[in-house]
């Protein structure tokens, strides 16, 4: 997002917003909208001083296009993106082995809010996505991910390829996922500083970035239908590191 503001709806994301400190400048609430849904956030925001008006639900239909605003809109400040070492040292400042991201040109936003969710939900450190190609930190991958965009860092790099072999130099193992791969998800070993690499909806992992990982992965498949959705897969795979981890 290059803007300086823009806009987000639904209560969940307006609430986790709030509570990250994300710089809110206004919040408009439908004036039919009923006290317990509108309740915590006027709560919330009349604590810090945030500007809040009620007005007709036409006019948050109008500001918030094409989004499920719920009746509820904030004009925030546009994310900050963070750097590939910043994931890093949250990894570091945690005591904890990275635990990394890497989505090759996921372009559906929907996609995108659900992995940050999943990732929020399993421990991830951090996500990196490319900057041409892929869906950024738009008010839909916000409100798709209940929140979760508020608390999982987003990197945000010119070049994938180049990303990994730096992660690498850092000690970070890369995993690549493909529906050739010989190995199965369930018998590889992910108990190590890792980043996992999640495919175009359509096209997968590009040639360039599955010849740049360490080892590759596959789901097994039992139906006629021959690859998961993006964020189906992601969560796979985020919980089989997750459960690994726990083992050991």
């Amino acid at each position: 997002m290059e803007e300086d503001q823009e806009y987000i709806g639904g209560k969940h994301s307006v609430l986790e917003a709030i509570r990250a400190g994300r710089t809110i400048n206004k919040i408009w609430i439908a004036e039919n909208a009923q006290k317990q849904f509108a309740g915590p956030i006027v709560a919330e925001a009349k604590n810090l001083g945030i500007l809040v008006q009620f007005t007709d639900k036409r006019k948050l239909d109008q500001m918030a296009e094409g989004l499920q605003h719920q009746g509820v809109v904030a004009q925030v400040a546009a994310y900050a993106y963070v750097e590939v070492e910043d994931i890093l040292a949250k990894a570091k400042e945690l005591g904890q082995e990275p635990f990394i991201l890497i989505l090759d040109e996921i372009e559906d936003p929907h996609n995108l809010g659900s992995i940050l969710r999943t990732a929020d939900c399993t421990g991830v450190h951090g996500v990196i996505i490319p900057k041409r190609r892929s869906v950024g930190l738009t008010a839909t991958v916000s409100k798709t991910s209940a929140g979760a965009v508020e608390y999982v860092p987003v990197a945000r790099v010119t070049n994938i390829a180049q990303t990994i072999e730096k992660l690498k130099e850092q000690g970070v193992w890369v995993a690549g996922t493909d529906v050739t791969a010989a190995q199965d998800v369930y018998r590889a070993n992910f108990n190590m500083p890792i980043a996992l690499v999640i495919g175009n909806e359509g096209k997968g992992v590009g040639r360039l970035i599955k010849e740049k990982c360490d080892f590759l992965v596959k789901l097994p498949m039992a139906g006629h239908v021959n690859s998961l959705n993006a964020s189906v897969a992601a969560g796979v795979l985020m919980y089989e590191v997750v459960r690994q981890r726990k083992q050991s």
